[in-house]
């Protein structure tokens, strides 16, 4: 899942499993632009699609520059709500902005619809298709967050405390604070029965999954255990969570956890995929591959999970796209790339998918918005 815009860039840059460092990333040099002159989402160029990314029957590109991810359908699958970092668009850090399905923007800009102030992270629709949910710094500062990529010489994400979760209408308008605890609150999705929100909180002295009603009522602890729970979604019929997670387990590894927490600071280089119910029992670890596996997201059958990982990578990219089965077994990879796929969303009705890459970014380091005709 997801974390915030600027994990695209991190993302590409961390270590592989010896720690090798490396201080820049290669980068494929296509220069093939998607004409924004669109009126379905079907309208694409498929030479964006790579030999052997078999699922995608279509593609098309949204987004023409700066860091673009965590894209989320409504609920009735026609429009979606992501983060952007795109200095074109006047922007110092991340802010929300919203799209009709069918739209690009190689030349345009689309609504932003958080304040502009502070940082954003993680917004998501509510059933109704008129409000989002989302994370945002503004309470405590009007300015973006400093925004530290190293610590003792290895990468770290900032996990603020100032994050708080907010409902907005579709006109920017902050309607409803759901969170204010001390400490970090963010990375909130609905299920999507409607129900339910999931996400992330420091209340506990550790960063881990609670759920609570739509209006920030009966929020209930669903994991316990020492490491980083991010990133959680629900499973189609909202029974079950899939997340991220970095579990320390020896001694060092607990302690360099614990130092970098009281910094503020999380290190997202080592991390596995777990699975529970919704209400945190049935715990099982799903991935056991090495490297970061994260942004992992069920299939519409509710039978596989669609996630990001370098796994394969040696030195920490790329990052593509795979599924694997509940069980942990039949594991496909799903895209061919040589730098980064990640964020991957489809949409309520199964036939789309929205994700990021650095496809077709002319040889920099722009992460953008694609939208997939997916076949199985």
């Amino acid at each position: 899942m997801r974390f915030i815009t600027f994990c695209v860039l991190l993302m590409g840059l961390i270590s592989c499993k010896n720690d090798k460092d490396i201080s820049a990333v290669p980068v494929t040099d296509e220069t093939d632009r998607v004409s924004s002159q669109t009126s379905t989402i079907e309208k694409t160029n498929n030479n964006l699609i790579y030999p052997d990314e078999k699922h995608f029957k279509s593609i098309r590109q949204v987004t023409y520059g700066g860091d673009n991810a965590e894209a989320y359908w409504s609920f009735d699958d026609k429009q979606l709500v992501f983060q952007s970092n795109f200095k074109d668009w006047d922007l110092s850090c991340d802010q929300m902005f919203l799209m009709n399905a069918s739209q690009t923007f190689e030349d345009s800009k689309p609504p932003m619809i958080s304040t502009g102030r502070g940082r954003t992270t993680c917004a998501y629709f509510l059933p109704d298709n008129k409000h989002i949910l989302y994370g945002s710094t503004h309470l405590v500062n009007d300015k973006c967050p400093d925004v530290p990529l190293r610590e003792n010489g290895k990468y770290v994400w900032p996990v603020y405390e100032s994050f708080d979760i907010f409902i907005a209408d579709l006109e920017g308008n902050i309607i409803a604070q759901l969170t204010n605890e001390p400490g970090y609150d963010a990375e909130a999705t609905v299920s999507p029965k409607g129900d339910k929100i999931v996400f992330t909180s420091m209340r506990s002295g550790d960063l881990e999954l609670y759920t609570m009603n739509l209006d920030g009522s009966d929020v209930k602890q669903i994991t316990d255990e020492l490491g980083y729970d991010g990133g959680a979604f629900f499973s189609p019929d909202g029974t079950q969570l899939i997340f991220r997670s970095s579990r320390p387990k020896s001694e060092a590894e607990i302690k360099e956890y614990k130092d970098l927490l009281a910094q503020g600071l999380v290190q997202p280089t080592e991390m596995e995929l777990y699975l529970c119910n919704a209400d945190g029992s049935d715990l099982r670890q799903l991935t056991h591959l090495g490297n970061a596996n994260w942004s992992p997201f069920f299939h519409p059958d509710g039978k596989k999970i669609l996630f990001s990982s370098n796994y394969e990578s040696e030195r920490g990219f790329p990052f593509n796209l795979y599924l694997i089965d509940l069980d942990g077994k039949n594991l496909e990879r799903v895209t061919h790339g040589e730098t980064f796929d990640a964020f991957p969303v489809f949409s309520n009705d199964g036939k789309y998918l929205a994700f990021s890459s650095n496809r077709n970014n002319g040889g920099n380091r722009d992460t953008n918005l694609f939208i997939a005709e997916w076949q199985d």
